[in-house]
């Protein structure tokens, strides 16, 4: 298309699909609102260039995949549990005012889901194991872009979210599937509104006492 290759094809969209997310605004705390521009923007329109292309961004699963989805669920679950009793995090999730209640905990938590599984399409998907054929260096190409989208959320979350990119990114290349950013994404977001939602598993004292020599408020 255009004379472009796949590779310059996704980094355009990718950049054109920014602006759209950043132009396209919803209200804040309306889940639906943004499960219908998140799906439209990172998975509708990536998946629709990749199936006229003839590529993938990940969709698939192997045994390599499963194994490094085990892996990488098993580096940064104790981060989310960790994270969930820090007064800013507790402050800030759940983003979309869920309950404990089952009825309303468990239909946020399959929206959410769907939320993290089309920014891992964007992020894992069209910009890292989409243009792969680039070698490793894709998995440093979001990095930027994720952080930027993480702007106004907790500090401690915007720190850590260029080194989680490049973390899931590189586990994702790997096994070339977006199965393992999507577990421990999606599943790692709903243990941790789960968590806020009750009492700290640690007490909030205790996790202020081991990062306080982050220079940055908790």
């Amino acid at each position: 298309m255009f004379g472009l290759t796949w590779v310059q094809l996704s980094l355009l969209l990718g950049a054109l699909l920014t602006v759209a997310w950043s132009w396209w605004t919803v209200p804040g705390g309306n889940l639906n609102a943004r499960l219908v521009r998140d799906v439209t923007l990172y998975i509708a329109i990536p998946g629709l260039l990749a199936v006229t292309h003839g590529r993938h961004l990940g969709y698939r699963i192997d045994r390599r995949a499963i194994r490094n989805s085990l892996l990488l669920a098993a580096i940064v679950i104790p981060f989310y549990v960790v994270g969930s009793s820090l007064p800013s995090i507790r402050a800030y999730y759940p983003m979309w005012g869920a309950s404990p209640a089952l009825g309303s905990f468990v239909p946020h938590a399959a929206k959410q889901f769907i939320v993290v599984l089309a920014a891992e399409t964007y992020y894992r998907g069209l910009l890292c194991v989409g243009v792969r054929k680039i070698g490793f260096k894709s998995v440093f190409i979001s990095p930027i872009v994720y952080a930027f989208h993480h702007l106004g959320k907790p500090p401690i979350e915007l720190m850590l979210s260029g080194p989680t990119d490049v973390l899931f990114g590189a586990v994702d290349y790997d096994c070339n599937s977006l199965l393992p950013s999507v577990v421990a994404h999606g599943l790692g977001l709903i243990l941790l509104d789960w968590l806020v939602l009750h009492e700290p598993l640690i007490r909030p004292e205790t996790v202020l006492d081991w990062l306080s020599w982050l220079p940055i408020p908790l």
